[in-house]
């Protein structure tokens, strides 16, 4: 069974960064630093044989598999010793070398044992010739090197194991998860704060494995401890709200919705379950179970300080916004269309409060104010229209705007004179002489003397620019007159 969250998608626009670039480390180190294991074990396997060692080790390995069987009860080592039995009846000598070689339990086992399992020439040929292929090949391979072995706990192994795997089934089953558990939980802490909070839960996870295998010289290897922190910090953020899950059983799937948090306790579940119950399975279902608790610990101890979710992460996404956009839209046109003025400027004003970056609404708000010029509104209204306009640098948006105010309101309601001076700047921006004089009028009569000297120097600049002299002399007089 397979449940997963599923309530968000990919924003394209915005990509997680810190998602891909843990994918592509783990794709990077899997190819080109664990890509030379398969040489080692190579070189390892045929040291081995040339050393006669599968001959005095594989009697051992069969009474060693059978003696965990028999004795501590592990009966799923049935299946190693059946699956030996076969490759020594088949002839596969590097495979039945390569099991042997890499079973760690049996190599400790031999160490404590081998006194007893050997006279004391075999025993000696046999630590002078395991000894150099271990350190030679066995522990230089990165499981060995990197990997968190609970033997041989280390502070850099809590890190460095999460970006090993063992096998291309196994990366590549992680990478999907890692993506689509990844983008939410970064959109959601952002990408610093996300990368920590990751490679804690890996870190975390490691140390709930160990305690649960202490003194084991196995080396852990995945991402899926990290990974099993992104779920439980899933969940966590989204705390008792309903989300929607993806599940798989058998040949079924489907989608559900249930409140988040509830659904931990099933994972958590399912995990300490198999690890009771599946046997050695090789998967590390305590390291699930500790990334699981410790994702969700962290998002509950400090999801209101260090790990707080970015506000901007519950708003809807960009193409659930335009959904909601284009039915308030079309709402507020149809009521525009039966001449319902009140009830269309209601809604288009709620919705300019939801995209205050949407001109068109500031556009139909300023069309509904132009019917009621009298009223203080419009003016309003036209401030913020060529206020709107300056900021998106439309000059000839400002001055179209403040030439139909001049015809429509300015007897019931008169710009000010600051009012006038944008205009003025405006039409100089885009050279329009006539316009700007036409301000330059306007803001004389508007009281504003400061303003008025200024304006009038600007012009008899601009007019001296341009070798027109009239224009420039007469500008000039006005200034010497003041």
């Amino acid at each position: 069974m397979l449940i997963i969250p599923a309530e968000n998608a990919v924003n394209w626009k915005r990509p997680p960064w810190v998602t891909l670039g843990l994918m592509l480390a783990c794709v990077l180190v899997f190819l080109f630093y664990q890509g030379g294991d398969s040489r080692k074990l190579e070189q390892a396997v045929e040291l081995y044989v040339d050393a006669g060692l599968p001959g005095m080790e594989g009697p051992a390995y069969e009474d060693y598999l059978q003696r965990q069987i028999r004795f501590q009860g592990e009966e799923e080592r049935v299946f190693e010793l059946r699956r030996y039995q076969k490759l020594r009846e088949e002839g596969e000598a590097f495979w039945l070398s390569a099991s042997l070689l890499m079973d760690r339990d049996f190599y400790q086992y031999l160490q404590q044992n081998s006194d007893v399992i050997w006279t004391p020439a075999e025993r000696t040929h046999w630590l002078e010739q395991r000894t150099v292929i271990e350190e030679a090949y066995i522990q230089q391979m990165s499981a060995q090197k990197l990997g968190l072995t609970p033997a041989q706990l280390s502070l850099s192994s809590l890190i460095t194991y999460q970006f090993l795997h063992g096998g291309w089934g196994h990366i590549i089953g992680n990478l999907v998860f890692l993506f689509l558990l990844g983008f939410t939980v970064e959109k959601a802490l952002g990408p610093g704060r996300y990368l920590l909070a990751y490679l804690a839960c890996g870190a975390l996870s490691g140390l709930v494995f160990t305690a649960f295998s202490l003194g084991s010289p196995v080396p852990l290897v995945g991402a899926s401890g990290s990974i099993s922190g992104l779920m439980g910090m899933y969940v966590a953020i989204y705390g008792l709200q309903k989300i929607r899950f993806f599940y798989f059983l058998g040949v079924y799937f489907n989608y559900f919705r249930a409140p988040a948090l509830a659904i931990l306790p099933v994972w958590l579940g399912k995990e300490i379950y198999d690890y009771w119950f599946s046997g050695a399975t090789g998967v590390a279902y305590m390291a699930h179970a500790g990334g699981l608790l410790a994702g969700a610990g962290l998002v509950g101890l400090l999801g209101k300080s260090w790990l707080q979710v970015r506000e901007e992460f519950f708003e809807p996404a960009e193409d659930e916004r335009d959904e909601h956009f284009t039915a308030g839209y079309a709402q507020a046109m149809d009521s525009l269309g039966r001449m319902n003025f009140n009830l269309a400027r209601q809604q288009f004003e709620a919705l300019r409060e939801q995209y205050p970056d949407r001109p068109i609404l500031l556009e139909h708000l300023y069309h509904l104010a132009k019917l009621r010029p009298d009223l203080p509104e419009y003016l309003s209204r036209t401030r913020e229209r060529m206020n709107d306009a300056l900021s998106r640098r439309q000059p000839e948006q400002v001055v179209a705007v403040w030439q139909e105010y001049l015809r429509e309101g300015e007897s019931h309601h008169p710009l000010a004179a600051e009012d006038h001076n944008r205009v003025l700047f405006a039409s100089l921006k885009q050279h329009d002489l006539k316009a700007a004089e036409k301000a330059f009028e306007r803001l004389r009569g508007a009281g504003d003397p400061v303003l008025a000297t200024e304006a009038c120097r600007l012009l008899a600049e601009e007019f001296e620019k341009l070798q027109m002299a009239p224009k420039a002399r007469h500008y000039r007089q006005l200034l010497q007159a003041d």
